[in-house]
């Protein structure tokens, strides 16, 4: 489905564009879950089925606090001291340990239907 790929690029486009000017806007952006919303349309629109969109509602419900970690070392570079790509670097790191665990020591999903 090819409009996903243009609200992607739009997303990133304008909170590119309003972060550049209003920070606390682009971050408002940022907070919808417009993603989100698409890819659950999109889903109920190839699937039709409510327990494929519940599944996905709970997966993203666990995961979105586990990836907040991803924004601690961005948040608090200047205090500590580093540039953009090791503050990036840390943030991948520190979600993607969070995000780990939790594959590796959470629930084990039903498998599909």
């Amino acid at each position: 489905m090819w409009w996903r790929a243009i609200v992607a690029g739009l997303v990133v486009a304008g909170v590119s564009e309003l972060a550049d000017r209003f920070p606390r806007l682009g971050a408002l952006l940022l907070t919808l879950p417009i993603v989100s919303i698409v890819a659950f349309v999109a889903v109920w629109n190839k699937e039709q089925d409510m327990t494929t969109v519940s599944r996905l509602a709970r997966e993203t419900l666990v995961l979105v606090p586990l990836g907040l970690p991803f924004f601690v070392p961005l948040a608090f570079s200047e205090r500590l001291g580093l540039s953009f790509w090791s503050a990036f670097a840390a943030g991948f790191v520190l979600a993607s340990v969070t995000i780990g665990c939790w594959f590796w020591l959470g629930p084990q999903p039903p498998p599909p239907s």
